[in-house]
């Protein structure tokens, strides 16, 4: 009997083109090893599918963050913008970036932002949590510009100045590195000034149990006694929820400690609730020291998270919270 591979090959024994075509693409692919490893391939496959989907978000947003930039430099290319960027001229572009963000909170994670009544009139310190991600703090900045044509500016981290191609959109929206000259120039210009005591570190190590990171942390409440202005304290619902951070920790905080960069990649994206509630302002006191202001901002913060979240943070609570609409706010 002559073979699949000779009656192909020499013609002796007439076969179909389909037969040839199949043997072919079992010779090339390598289908009886598929065959042998499959449940390998199938398990491999899921893995890859939950990694990609656990970190496309976090990406994406990255990506929506480097087009807002673009879009701005295409808005100030066309209109020949050289005005300073904190200046009213922009704000037609601020609404546009805005409104998109605004869209965005409120399809994938329901955003409502409450307690805007308590912010001053003028200045004013808000302290905030910080997440895994800070996109409940940009949904923040977005509807608080969009509902009172307000600029808070932002205190960052300086490698978020290292990053490249953001320069313009972070002077757009007020993000500076956040030196204490800097900050009472804010503050005496009528401006409120945002800051997370925790940074980076909080971002990266807190976790579901919404533990405060501030270290050593008191510049805030300095500047807020040198400008004799409140302090505003902030916390959104569920935000460790909708991101997280690895659970390896040790290797990834040394690695933080030694450079100061955040090399631990944020994962989720799920469409949780996030509620961003501001709480009522901590008054300027001039007999008050800096560590009893640092005490004192920091309890009005937990006294947010005990009221407003689960602890431990639960994931599938607050995915019910997101989709069930009997579930309101406190």
């Amino acid at each position: 009997m002559i073979g699949r591979k000779e009656s192909c090959a020499s013609g002796q024994i007439l076969m179909t083109d389909l037969s040839c075509l199949a043997y072919v693409l079992e010779e090339w692919t390598v289908v009886e090893y598929l065959k042998k490893y499959l449940f390998h391939v199938v398990i491999v496959s899921l893995t890859m599918s939950a990694i990609l989907v656990f970190f496309i978000v976090p990406l994406t947003i990255l990506f929506f963050i480097y087009l807002t930039n673009i879009l701005l430099l295409i808005y100030q290319r066309n209109g020949e913008v050289k005005a300073d960027p904190l200046s009213d001229v922009w704000d037609s572009a601020r609404k546009t970036i805005a409104s998109f963000w605004d869209i965005y909170a409120r399809i994938w994670h329901g955003y409502e932002l409450h307690g805007v009544e308590n912010l001053p009139e003028g200045p004013g310190i808000l302290v905030y949590y910080h997440g895994a991600i800070p996109i409940d703090y940009l949904y923040f900045l977005s509807r608080l510009f969009l509902w009172k044509k307000r600029l808070c500016l932002s205190v960052a981290d300086h490698f978020v100045f290292r990053l490249p191609g953001l320069k313009l959109l972070l002077e757009v929206t007020g993000v500076m590195p956040g030196t204490r000259e800097e900050c009472l120039i804010a503050l005496r210009n009528g401006h409120l000034v945002s800051i997370s005591p925790g940074g980076v570190r909080e971002a990266l190590f807190s976790d579901e149990s919404y533990q405060l990171m501030w270290g050593n942390r008191k510049g805030f409440a300095r500047v807020a006694l040198d400008a004799k202005v409140p302090i505003i304290p902030m916390y959104t619902q569920n935000v460790r929820e909708g991101y997280r951070m690895l659970r390896e920790r040790r290797f990834f905080r040394q690695l933080y400690e030694s450079t100061r960069l955040p090399f631990t990649p944020p994962y989720g994206g799920l469409p949780v609730k996030f509620r961003t509630y501001i709480g009522e302002p901590i008054p300027y006191d001039p007999n008050i020291t800096t560590e009893e202001l640092v005490e004192k901002t920091k309890t009005a913060i937990q006294t947010l998270i005990s009221k407003h979240q689960t602890i431990p943070g639960s994931i599938w609570k607050a995915l019910l919270e997101r989709f069930d609409k009997r579930c309101k706010s406190d």
